[in-house]
């Protein structure tokens, strides 16, 4: 199922576009969350100062003119420091409401700035998710294909590192995901690089399968603020205790042939963490 490739063709297809192969650890080009309505020219000089290849940048379900506007200034920045655009958008509500999501598709994707569609739909934030689990699981894997389907730009989700700990059809969700999908990013939130519980602790999981299913796996650092999980985020971390941690990670991950680079969400909370 999905676009399914050989293997062996993973070091060629990291290669491509702002899929950027471990093979060069210290280089490996960042990948960045951009939820706000930020300043396009802002966002893009901090974006290139950060070696940052590719901004998830977040598209309303009906934009504006304004942000439509704002939205091809961001473009036309990125094009000049050849940084590439993916489209964000998603919400839980999407496991179900499949017209929802096929429509922001279509808008996002009729613009014309994004060689991607990156969804974040998390399932699991659903009181379903508690009372049907695999009846939410089946629709949710059901939209991915729909997307996949519905445009031929690649599709990327967001994922949790645990979802291998979920059955899916005779499966793991992991796998199910990976094969309705062109690229993963893990939410592999927390604030060590290497170790026991750190980013690649919890990511290698991931890291393995992709390998198996022949799809680039992400992997993401988070810098909000989370009460609730401190050790999950680089939040009141200065900005060069998280580059060092990215680094390691990209030295670490290069024994993985799916690893396809760090993105970091989000902008705002990067930009605020202190020099």
């Amino acid at each position: 199922m999905g676009r399914r490739f050989p293997a062996g063709a993973l070091a060629v297809l990291a290669v491509a576009a702002a899929l950027v192969p471990s093979c060069a650890a210290p280089t490996v080009k960042r990948a960045m969350w951009l939820w706000q309505k930020a300043d396009p020219a802002a966002v893009v000089e901090w974006a290139a100062a950060q070696k940052v290849g590719e901004i998830f940048a977040y598209v309303p379900p009906e934009p504006t003119a304004g942000e439509r506007t704002r939205l091809t200034e961001l473009k036309r920045n990125a094009d000049a420091a050849g940084i590439a655009l993916a489209a964000l958008g998603g919400t839980p509500e999407w496991t179900f409401d499949h017209a929802a999501a096929l429509a922001w598709q279509r808008t996002a994707m009729g613009t014309g700035l994004f060689r991607a569609a990156h969804v974040d739909v998390e399932p699991y934030h659903l009181p379903a998710w508690k009372t049907d689990r695999a009846k939410t699981v089946a629709s949710f894997t059901s939209l991915l294909a729909e997307l996949r389907d519905a445009d031929p730009r690649p599709l990327e989700a967001d994922v949790p590192f645990w979802y291998q700990t979920v059955p899916s059809g005779g499966r793991t969700l992991a796998d199910d995901v990976l094969a309705r999908v062109d690229a993963v990013t893990v939410m592999s939130y927390r604030d060590t690089a290497t170790g026991p519980g750190s980013i690649m602790d919890i990511s290698a999981d991931m890291l393995r399968r992709g390998e198996r299913a022949g799809r680039p796996v992400r992997l993401g650092a988070e810098t909000l603020d989370l009460p609730d999980c401190p050790h999950c985020s680089f939040h009141g971390k200065d900005r060069e205790a998280l580059a060092t941690a990215l680094d390691q990670v990209d030295e670490a991950a290069a024994a993985y042939p799916a690893y396809a680079g760090i993105a970091v969400h989000d902008y705002a909370a990067w930009t605020a963490l202190r020099p």
